[in-house]
């Protein structure tokens, strides 16, 4: 397959797009996050979810460090195609680095962030560096 296929995403400026995770039997929305071309493609090549970190400026292996990989069920652009929609069947569980299913844990309650959602997993026990 050629690479024309990411000519259809509408890059921003800096070379990035918006994802959305969602899990595929839950429909949950796993968490957001950015890739660049280089992580878009190599997402389609391994069928599982690669992004761009913007913090350590480089390519990231979902689940590279908690093995928590996302394996890809499908790909989706919106309407204006400049945000990608990722369907993906969550390995382990949990895909938010502080132990929990999904990283949108918090909720707005009368005018308080509340904390909705349990932790799964000690990330200490995730992460052993």
């Amino acid at each position: 397959m050629n690479d024309n296929w990411l000519n259809h995403i509408n890059w921003a400026q800096d070379g990035l797009v918006p994802v959305i995770t969602q899990e595929a039997g839950s429909g949950k929305v796993l968490m957001s996050a950015w890739m660049n071309r280089d992580a878009l493609k190599l997402t389609v090549e391994r069928g599982e979810a690669v992004y761009w970190s913007r913090s350590r400026k480089k390519l990231w292996h979902k689940g590279e460090e908690s093995g928590h990989t996302q394996k890809v069920k499908e790909i989706r652009t919106d309407c204006d195609e400049d945000v990608i929609l990722l369907v993906v069947e969550q390995t382990g569980g949990l895909a938010c680095h502080t132990g929990r299913q999904r990283c949108f844990y918090q909720k707005l309650d009368d005018g308080t962030w509340k904390e909705t959602d349990r932790i799964i997993k000690d990330p200490a026990e995730i992460y052993k560096k």
